[in-house]
């Protein structure tokens, strides 16, 4: 199992140097969400290209914002920049952002997901992408010099996204889901379907909160606290009730050294082929155990 780290909204600069500090300690990649504040394509050009041996990924980017010759064209330019090391996370994001804020429609989301995927992954290929479909067209080409394929992953959650993400992407992305639903639901899902759909190996990227401390309900309860939105998202809510939690902090994975290394061969030993830990206290001496324990699995 691969690792890496996830970081939030940083100044450009210092979202450099933590990116040249994951490489150095050996972690296999860095990854950036994007939500309201930095554009995570345009950061991970500047990085990738500052930075030289590390994967770089999103986790995720929302589709709707962005035509897929769009977004492959940023993508592209990230790939460019960094040698061919990136790996482009997209998901839907949630019915509240893309109606309420946005003012798009989010009426199937899955054909809308799969539309998609027909016009981006041909772009993301090299290939000119040829497509119309009932709520979106792309009949364009984008060359970008010097960038190499890019695959996708896809945050899939529910059965169908799933299998979609089998058929037409190189795997999924994970957040807020436990290893009991991963082992259970999310990698029985996607690799059987992989299996019918004949696409080979699937990538499994999952994400959690991490915390090494002696004081667990202390980190909990910052937990509770930080990721209390996603306890209420309907998406999110779905994993949390199939893993049995009661809120995000029941699926943090916190304790002593042994117990958070337990909870990361938990993630292994669900399928996981890439575990992104978000380290969420920068509390001394939390912090930098935290990191001393992820480093033992970069080795």
């Amino acid at each position: 199992m691969r690792i890496g780290l996830f970081f939030g909204d940083l100044p450009l600069d210092r979202m450099i140097e933590e990116a040249r500090t994951a490489e150095s300690q050996g972690f296999d990649s860095f990854w950036l969400p994007n939500i309201f504040g930095t554009d995570a394509l345009s950061a991970l050009t500047l990085v990738g290209h500052e930075v030289p041996r590390i994967e770089f990924g999103t986790a995720v980017v929302p589709t709707y914002p962005r035509h897929p010759s769009v977004m492959a064209a940023q993508a592209l330019t990230v790939s460019a920049a960094s040698g061919g090391r990136f790996t482009l996370g997209i998901g839907l994001s949630h019915q509240i952002v893309i109606e309420n804020m946005f003012g798009y429609s989010f009426d199937k989301p899955v054909r809308h997901m799969r539309e998609y995927l027909s016009a981006l992954v041909p772009l993301l290929n090299g290939e000119p992408a040829g497509f119309t479909g009932e709520t979106l067209s792309a009949h364009v080409a984008v060359d970008v010099p010097g960038a190499k394929t890019v695959p996708v992953v896809v945050a899939a959650l529910g059965p169908k996204m799933l299998k979609l993400a089998a058929e037409r992407a190189a795997g999924t992305v994970t957040w807020m889901t436990g290893p009991r639903t991963l082992g259970e639901h999310t990698v029985p899902t996607i690799t059987a379907a992989a299996d019918a759909a004949g696409t080979g190996p699937m990538r499994i990227v999952s994400a959690l909160p991490v915390a090494v401390t002696d004081d667990a309900t202390a980190a909990r309860e910052r937990a509770a606290r930080a990721f209390e939105v996603y306890g209420v998202l309907p998406s999110y809510r779905a994993m949390l009730d199939r893993e049995g939690a009661e809120g995000p902090a029941d699926v943090a994975i916190v304790g002593t050294a042994a117990e958070v290394r337990d909870g990361i061969e938990r993630m292994r030993d669900a399928g996981v082929t890439d575990f992104i830990a978000v380290e969420f206290s920068t509390d001394e001496p939390t912090a930098t155990a935290t990191r001393e324990l992820l480093r033992e699995f970069t080795s």
